[in-house]
């Protein structure tokens, strides 16, 4: 499923294979387009259907990147796509694809902290990533273990945004913290990997838009995106242990910081701001009542409670008594909202090992995402 009208002949960049235990990486270098070209490359428009006017996509760059038929099945690609992406601190961003069925796609935001003023925007901070990982480095546990016959994406293609622009994807400024220069530029990298998905995969069935800790937000804002792109897609989204319990001075600091106002889809934000990740859900649930929207958390995460009390937040009691009363308050307002509450302190799980064997209430979490996936029937799971 390619668009060749944008590519000059056969795509110019390099896929170099690397041994990483369960899965391959390859290397796609795409930060100049094709060699010898003196025009830009064109974006595949794909017609609406008769009488739909089409969604206004103008904010999405030109694609960069390899055809989705030219993706070596069952290997793993690193895209770089160039133009205005970006990491926190200048270094270069790249996403990755695992080419799998094309009727099934999993959109997947990574996660890695988040910084918001001078001291946690610091060189010496430990509270967020500020380049791509190498995708070496990346285990073959959880979803992305393609051998495990337990894993119900083993098939998928696995669409995975790296993060490192500190502003949970939604950002779009570049901040001045005293000596520091953040690039909060995580909108632009979003745009730049939904580019490449658009004009490459035309008619997904079922999407699965997740993301673990920072991810999770990002997957719950940008799923109105991909859902509006693909009007007919069965789409299910999952927030893995980013459950929005942060103070109201951090929920103010970080909007100015992050500027992400251009990142929320102003189709159903309307005139009214959103007030907290509650207020996102709630209403994006609203708009898109056919599909699944959910969350996992474990009661005491040890991660979360950090960023709360980094926040200005008192405890792990307190953060877990409002982290349930958030999402049974989410389950209360939207019907189509499912989450599971978890006994423990790790943080995420659809990464781990432990997707396999931890239950909740008693119910296996890996048969519970798969049924969320599956636009099958799922019960609220609580410990």
């Amino acid at each position: 499923m390619g668009g060749g009208s944008r590519r000059c002949g056969a795509w110019a960049g390099r896929l170099e294979l690397v041994s990483t235990g369960l899965m391959s990486v390859g290397l796609v270098a795409g930060l100049g387009g094709c060699s010898g070209a003196t025009t830009e490359p064109t974006p595949v428009v794909t017609a609406p259907a008769a009488g739909v006017a089409p969604p206004d996509e103008s904010d999405l760059p030109a694609p960069m990147g390899p055809a989705f038929a030219e993706l070596p099945a069952g290997e793993t690609a690193v895209i770089r796509p160039g133009g205005a992406t970006t990491c926190a601190r200048g270094a270069p961003f790249s996403f990755f694809v695992a080419k799998g069925r094309a009727d099934r796609v999993v959109f997947d935001f990574s996660g890695g902290g988040a910084c918001w003023n001078a001291q946690t925007c610091a060189f010496a901070s430990y509270l967020f990533s500020d380049t791509v990982p190498d995708a070496a480095s990346v285990k073959p546990q959880g979803i992305y273990d393609r051998n495990n016959r337990a894993n119900p994406f083993r098939d998928w293609t696995h669409v995975f945004v790296p993060y490192c622009t500190g502003d949970v994807h939604w950002g779009d400024n570049a901040a001045t913290y005293g000596d520091v220069t953040i690039q909060h530029k995580g909108a632009a990298n979003v745009r730049a990997v939904l580019a490449w998905l658009f004009a490459e995969v035309k008619k997904p069935e079922r999407l699965f838009v997740t993301g673990c800790s920072a991810g999770a937000y990002g997957s719950v804002v940008w799923a109105p995106r991909l859902r509006r792109h693909y009007p007919k897609v069965a789409l299910a989204q999952l927030g893995d242990s980013g459950a929005g319990v942060i103070t109201d001075s951090f929920f103010a600091e970080s909007q100015a910081s992050w500027r992400p106002q251009g990142s929320y889809p102003a189709w159903i934000v309307g005139d009214t701001p959103f007030a907290s990740l509650g207020d996102i859900y709630t209403r994006v649930a609203a708009a898109y009542p056919e599909d699944t929207f959910g969350q996992f958390n474990m009661l005491r995460d040890s991660v979360q409670v950090r960023f709360f009390t980094a926040m200005g937040g008192s405890n792990a009691d307190e953060w877990s008594q409002r982290m349930r009363a958030s999402s049974e308050a989410i389950a209360a307002a939207a019907p189509n909202y499912r989450y599971a509450l978890a006994a423990g302190e790790e943080h995420c799980i659809l990464p781990y090992d432990t997707l396999y064997t931890k239950q909740v209430g008693g119910r296996a979490v890996v048969d519970w995402v798969a049924d969320l996936a599956e636009g099958r029937s799922a019960s609220n799971l609580r410990d």
